[in-house]
């Protein structure tokens, strides 16, 4: 394990079916939320009353002196998740400085209940800044596996380097998490930031890997309850893969539209039909209780994802929740998309990330964003690639240049924002984006129509998909061949964009120091191979004081 805060931390202890994409006090312990019964979520095991820990366990939201504890307990066989059955549990957990445990620092109990769906939160605090630490859980007997989670640094600390995994996008029935095990493998990351659709809502078959299911998920149909959710969840935590990476770091998460339906809006959803599926409000908030009982997030604001974290003076993360608060897409609603009266934040939360931005002392201004905000035009895309790129972006596909469902629905919004940024002098601001299963380095024009005369306000890495379908599957063409012909087109519509890859499937790894900040992409052999082997294609930077992008020819 590199240890990239080890300054820090010596100067700490000298002192105390629809589809459009491109879319604690060490003792507190806190427990989960409030069936649909499918066994499949789960892994097979013997017909016995002891407790089991099949969905693994996992950490989130690190601070300088804590972090959030998660895990599922299965006190019976028949309490499956969302069964809405079993036994309450006492589920005890402890926190230590090494993987042997022989020094424990933390630790204590509370009930896992059918309510919760046996899901268990514990918020420790009273740990040190910039720190490793271990933890288990345990119940009646039995012993969850061990893992390693890492705090943040001290809020005024010196931090040289920090270091994240970066994913978006992982539909199970579309290929396998690979790209989790090859994070895990690293074994250098101080965290790791998830940028929505950790889960996907359709029925099995109804959005695969190019029309083919790898492996069905539970339940079989689309979810559409509170025990649908909860099942939807369990089954993405079974994945090996993804249990091995909750065990290696941290998980800063925040959501996008497939948490809930396809293209989420406040009101509704394209992938929801009012009345034949039952009310959008009560869908929704069967979708955030299962997220937030399943997901080590702990939300600053009630039922919302944006919060933000710091690490150290180098840089903080202010996360965004971009669909709880947006009005309707233009292209659904009718209007303009310039139309001052619609929104994509929200008041609250743009007033509050401007805020956040404006009073940042950090070298960097990270922003979690599930949506892209660099404008996007088509340009002048040959008709047969034109249609398909049209259908993965959900626009008209007679060639509308806009995707009303990234910020470029909401230009007031944007303009606003960016507007922010270059009035008060806010430099160093990197977008870190997911949702277009597509991988991009930008600037981040205030005026795209004249750049790059006009400044650039920011910069934006966008990470590919982990298995949902990209341009290249959309036309059923060998990877990377699409893209081959669309990015040289993309590019010359779109200054700004200094890089894109329509086809490929991978993630992340962005590497921050005072100097710059460094998004190093990597891809995957084959999505639908559970082996899939990884490679480095291609590394961007942005200079401190730049807010441009420029090509690195070496990964971190």
């Amino acid at each position: 394990m590199t240890n990239r805060y080890r300054a820090t931390e010596d100067a700490h202890s000298a002192a105390p079916r629809r589809r459009t994409v491109v879319k604690a006090a060490a003792a507190t312990a806190g427990t989960a939320f409030v069936a649909g019964p499918l066994a499949a979520a789960r892994p097979a095991r013997a017909a016995t009353d002891a407790p089991a820990f099949l969905h693994g366990v996992a950490s989130g939201d690190p601070l300088p002196d804590g972090v959030l504890l998660w895990t599922r307990v299965t006190p019976v066989p028949e309490a499956t998740p969302g069964s809405g059955v079993g036994p309450d549990t006492e589920v005890r957990w402890v926190v230590a400085r090494d993987k042997a445990f022989t020094s424990v620092v933390a630790g204590g109990s509370t009930t896992a209940t059918a309510a919760s769906d046996h899901t268990v939160k514990a918020d420790i605090r009273g740990l040190e800044p910039a720190t490793d630490y271990w933890f288990r859980f345990s119940a009646g007997g039995t012993v969850s596996p061990a893992a390693r989670t890492r705090t943040a640094p001290a809020a005024d600390a010196a931090v040289p380097g920090l270091r994240l995994g970066v994913v978006s996008c992982a539909n199970w029935e579309a290929g396998h998490f690979s790209a989790y095990r090859h994070l895990a493998a690293r074994g250098d990351l101080d965290a790791w930031l998830h940028l929505g659709d950790y889960v996907y809502e359709y029925e099995s078959g109804g959005y695969a890997a190019r029309g083919e299911v790898v492996r069905p998920h539970a339940p079989a149909n689309e979810i559409l309850t509170l025990a649908d959710y909860r099942l939807r969840h369990a089954t993405c935590k079974t994945d090996p893969d993804l249990q091995a990476l909750h065990l290696g770091a941290p998980v800063i998460a925040i959501w996008d539209d497939h948490e809930f339906a396809d293209n989420a809006w406040s009101g509704g959803a394209v992938n929801h039909t009012e009345g034949a599926e039952g009310t959008w409000t009560a869908r929704q908030a069967a979708a955030k209780q299962a997220y937030f009982e399943w997901m080590p997030v702990r939300p600053a604001v009630a039922g919302t994802t944006y919060r933000r974290l710091r690490f150290g003076k180098l840089a903080d993360l202010s996360l965004l929740d971009l669909r709880s608060f947006r009005s309707q897409q233009a292209s659904a609603a009718g209007g303009s998309v310039d139309d001052p009266d619609r929104t994509l934040t929200g008041r609250a939360q743009l007033d509050w990330l401007k805020a956040g931005l404006k009073s940042s002392d950090t070298t960097w201004r990270l922003v979690g964003n599930s949506v892209m905000i660099s404008p996007f035009a088509v340009g002048s895309l040959s008709a047969d690639l034109l249609k398909p790129l049209a259908k993965l972006l959900g626009l008209p596909q007679e060639g509308l240049a806009v995707n009303t469902d990234q910020w470029d629905g909401y230009t007031d919004d944007r303009r606003e924002l960016l507007g922010h940024l270059r009035a008060n002098a806010i430099g160093n601001t990197v977008f870190l984006t997911g949702d277009i299963h597509m991988a991009w380095a930008n600037d981040v024009p205030v005026d795209a129509g004249t750049y790059p005369l006009s400044a650039s306000a920011a910069t934006e890495f966008v990470v590919t998909s982990i298995t949902s379908d990209n341009l290249d599957d959309a036309v059923n063409a060998p990877e990377g061949s699409v893209s081959a012909i669309a990015s040289p087109v993309i590019r010359a519509a779109n200054r700004h964009v200094h890089w894109v890859d329509t086809d490929r499937h991978g993630y992340g790894v962005l590497d921050v120091t005072a100097d710059r900040a460094q998004m190093d992409y990597y891809v995957l052999s084959d999505r639908t191979d559970a082996d899939a082997t990884s490679t480095w294609v291609r590394s961007y930077r942005t200079r401190s004081g730049t807010q441009r992008v420029e090509r690195a020819y070496d990964p971190v």
